[in-house]
């Protein structure tokens, strides 16, 4: 079996599991974010009273972080009556950031385990070695209810990636390049590992960024093989006890691609799918008029940190807004700590509230009609950011920074 079998066969109390069976498993770790009311909604109208444990449910306030209508304000108050009552003490408020990065810093990404939240880009968790992915509300609910939830075992896609990562290119430029290559559909109710001399040498910031777009190809679920890189971070955000699963040797994968990033160019997503990729400097006459830092994929300390870098001692395009969203409370500390939240401030940057800002359209860094946008983000659909008439370009932080600075996409490798 591979890895993300035996985790489902673990968690379903079976000795064995195949492609294409349905497994009923135990859940180590639902997440609600606070687009999903529903959730709390669907738990009462099918009958329920209490959580089946609410140690193991975590609700996070990052889309609507701080509320910025009524309808969230209100939103809000419900899920906090809901934590109440139910006695659900993991409620992270407003300022604690997006779920994916709040799982990581406090230890609940565990190897071995199953995570399910109510948002697309659960496969980040993937990076250490767990099976996780999104569900909708009705499932969530489920979950809440019995502590399990069915899950269909996928079939299962090896990346292979070789070679050496070249100045200026990182972990987002791979994913895009893999992305316009295979499709947004590719990897359908599919599972994605990474694996290869690569991955080896990438950080955990940028295993998650990989994990974190799989979704954009339709993958069900990532996995990435634990190592000492992950064991090192495990035991600095104190987690303790977790399960290390290894694939066999004899397994046959669905399909198994190599990519030799020694050649890779900075990429960029064209508007408006995230598989129109290109190569940076086809499109390095776009003039923009914002740059935004921040969110699940491209929000983390590495990546405010290599912002820093290239805009320490300078200043951004007058004609261009830089809006900064730390991904989480933790990252802003550690940024404000290392001084590259000052450096960006003074470079004329705005800092806005740690979570998913402006990344789903919702406040605090939206597109007016016709502006453009460079976005470390993961989706560049019409009217993710705003206006149905805005336009999003996706690249990697550096790019970001770098566009920031001359006030059109501009390739980060000559200031790298």
């Amino acid at each position: 079996m591979h890895a993300i079998e035996k985790i489902l066969a673990a968690k379903a109390g079976v000795p064995q599991v195949t492609t294409g069976e349905i497994v009923n498993c135990t859940v180590d770790v639902a997440g609600i974010n606070d687009v999903y009311l529903q959730t709390v909604r669907s738990f009462y109208e099918m009958g329920a009273k209490k959580v089946f444990d609410p140690d193991k449910l975590v609700f996070f306030f990052d889309h609507y972080a701080p509320c910025a209508t009524t309808l969230q304000a209100n939103n809000h108050r419900a899920f906090r009556e809901f934590c109440q009552e139910q006695g659900i003490k993991n409620l992270m408020e407003v300022n604690e950031g997006v779920c994916h990065q709040v799982l990581a810093d406090k230890g609940w990404s565990c190897p071995g385990e199953i995570i399910v939240v109510t948002d697309s880009h659960t496969p980040t968790h993937g990076a250490f070695g767990a099976f996780s992915t999104g569900v909708g509300a009705t499932d969530l609910a489920t979950i809440m209810i019995t502590g399990k939830l069915w899950f269909m075992v996928p079939e299962i896609i090896r990346i292979n990636l070789t070679g050496k990562l070249p100045k200026g290119v990182y972990a987002k430029d791979v994913i895009l390049h893999i992305i316009g290559d295979l499709g947004a559909d590719y990897a359908v109710y599919k599972a994605v590992e990474f694996a290869g001399p690569v991955i080896k040498e990438l950080s955990v910031s940028q295993r998650m960024c990989l994990c974190n777009m799989t979704t954009e190809m339709g993958a069900k679920a990532c996995y990435i093989q634990p190592d000492e890189i992950t064991k090192t971070f495990l035991k600095e955000h104190a987690v303790k006890h977790y399960d290390v699963y290894h694939t066999d040797a004899n397994f046959k994968y669905a399909a198994d691609l190599t990519y030799d990033v020694s050649g890779l160019e900075p990429q960029v997503a064209i508007p408006s799918s995230v598989d129109n990729v290109g190569v940076l400097k086809d499109y390095e006459n776009v003039k923009i008029d914002q740059a935004y830092l921040g969110s699940c994929t491209g929000g983390r300390t590495e990546d405010i940190a290599i912002a820093a870098q290239i805009l320490q001692s300078k200043h951004i395009h007058k004609a261009v807004r830089l809006i900064v969203a730390p991904a989480s409370k933790a990252v802003l500390e550690e940024s404000m700590a290392k001084g590259y939240i000052k450096t960006l401030l003074d470079a004329g940057a705005t800092l806005i509230s740690t979570g998913c800002g402006a990344c789903c359209g919702i406040h605090q860094g939206m597109l007016g009609d016709n502006e453009t946008c460079i976005s470390s983000t993961n989706r560049n659909f019409p009217g993710r950011m705003g206006s149905t008439k805005g336009k999003i370009y996706l690249a990697s932080p550096a790019t970001v920074a770098m566009s920031a600075l001359t006030g059109r996409i501009t390739s980060p490798v000559t200031e790298i």
